[in-house]
């Protein structure tokens, strides 16, 4: 069971992930040369992901993601920085501090 802090992190990446709002999103250069029918699909794939378990989530913050596209595995990851990208966020459950960028990728490429 996630603490208070945890389910808060938890719920703003469930956010960022799944409306790509206001949020920074990074497409590889080896995803995006799958070719624009392919990246829709993987980009409503990520937003839809709800295969959260204690394997691909061990801190349960939501963060991180696998999906299969035919022969490839999609990686999906958010990670946390301060707002001037400068450094590892201060404090992730706080957006008045913490720029989430989430980033899709080709497996091979963790």
């Amino acid at each position: 069971m996630p603490d208070a802090n945890t389910a808060k992190i938890a719920a703003l990446n469930d956010h960022a992930r799944q409306t790509f709002g206001e949020y920074r999103v990074i497409v590889t250069q080896a995803v995006a040369q799958l070719g624009k029918c392919d990246v829709d699909h993987i980009l409503n794939e990520v937003r839809n992901y709800n295969d959260l378990t204690p394997i691909n989530d061990p801190f349960l913050e939501h963060d991180f993601g696998s999906i299969q596209l035919g022969e490839n595995t999609i990686f999906w990851k958010i990670d946390y920085y301060d707002i001037d990208l400068h450094m590892h966020s201060p404090d992730p459950s706080d957006p008045t501090v913490t720029a989430r960028i989430l980033t899709i990728m080709l497996a091979e490429e963790y």
